[in-house]
């Protein structure tokens, strides 16, 4: 263990009464993933299925597929379509949102395009179709209707079992919609990264907004809370992990930081609870350069009081790679923690393993 990452540490210990772990170097590993492309940095979302993990490389206009081993096999896209959201429904396919085409599209196993929905908004009035920038995808609570937002025209979408396609309008104009989740009422629920509002939309389009108390928060990834009661979702610029629930309450828990310009980016949760989430040094703010690290937070925080770590423990690990800009992190069926590194476009990995130190 190093010197430095031990300071570090400390640092985070006096800012923070909760306990503090540092986990063997060992145990974070990342992967150049090699996209078959002369542009870079442009990693983005993951999904996973049966033995593989699939990942979009947005402006390489490739989906990787990666078996556990770290095999890769690229599907490659449409010029200049720019995939972006990706998930599996409740039937198993793979669904691609081509963000710069404005089309949610399905692949075979073959990485083949065999349907593609069109998420322009036309109609009486409208001269040439609008391109909604289908941004995120989530499925809804029955497992096949996808959710996406138009990130250029502030709106969320509908694509139907039998693909027809909704558009509903967001209140607030410019709120930039990027991310969705269907949440345990039965609602979807999203970020609005511009409004620093939580959106929630029911089946049949209606949309309420909840400010986040936080100003300028810029919040990005929202997931249901383990036992049902909340939507957990991240700020990048308020760098806290906040949680609403389904009334839209919501409550905001401050992330101990290394240095003043740490961000956060997605988040997940464990199989057995615990949340995690990404932190690392805006590279539109470098200065100083630091550490980026992936935050375990044990599954106390699910009921900790509103804004209290206290007795939250929390656990960091720091990523191999520097200027990574994370994007999303999912736990894989190895049980382990995958992220992707936007700018470094690798795919990285926490295997769960024993803390060799703890700062208290």
């Amino acid at each position: 263990m190093t010197k430095k990452l031990s300071i570090t540490l400390i640092v985070i210990s006096l800012i923070c009464s909760s306990p503090i772990k540092l986990m063997a170097q060992n145990t974070i590993s990342d992967t150049s993933l090699n996209w078959p492309s002369s542009i870079k940095g442009s990693t983005h979302e993951l999904a996973m299925n049966g033995d593989y993990i699939y990942i979009t490389g947005q402006n390489m206009d490739h989906v990787a597929k990666m078996d556990y081993d770290g095999t890769i096999e690229y599907f490659k896209m449409p010029d200049g379509s720019g995939p972006h959201g990706i998930l599996f429904d409740k039937h198993d396919q793979l669904w691609v949102s081509l963000e710069f085409k404005g089309v949610v599209v399905r692949l075979d196993e073959k990485g083949e395009i065999v349907e593609e929905i069109d998420c322009h908004i036309s109609g009486d009035g409208i001269s040439t179709p609008i391109n909604t920038s289908p941004h995120g995808i989530g499925l809804d609570a029955d497992g096949e209707t996808i959710w996406f937002t138009g990130k250029r025209t502030s709106t969320v979408g509908k694509i139907n079992p039998d693909r027809s396609v909704e558009h509903f309008e967001l209140p607030a104009l410019g709120a930039v919609p990027i991310y969705l989740h269907a949440g345990p009422d039965g609602n979807v629920w999203g970020t609005e990264l511009l409004t620093s509002k939580i959106l929630q939309v029911t089946p049949k389009g209606e949309v309420t907004e909840y400010s986040i108390p936080t100003g300028n928060s810029r919040p990005i990834a929202i997931k249901p809370d383990p036992l049902g009661d909340y939507m957990w979702f991240t700020e990048e610029a308020g760098n806290k992990v906040g949680r609403i629930d389904m009334n839209g309450n919501i409550d905001e828990f401050s992330v101990p930081s290394t240095q003043k310009n740490q961000i956060l980016a997605g988040l997940t949760f464990d199989s057995q609870g615990n949340l995690w989430v990404q932190s690392y040094v805006d590279q539109n703010n470098p200065n100083p350069e630091g550490n980026d690290y992936i935050i375990k937070f044990d599954r106390s925080i699910l009921r900790a009081p509103a804004g209290d770590l206290t007795n939250v423990e929390i656990t960091y690990y720091k990523v191999p790679t520097s200027k990574t800009v994370m994007h999303r992190i999912k736990e894989g069926k190895d049980g382990n923690i995958y992220f992707t590194e936007l700018k470094q476009d690798k795919l990285g990995k926490v295997t769960i393993a024993t803390a060799i130190e703890a700062v208290k």
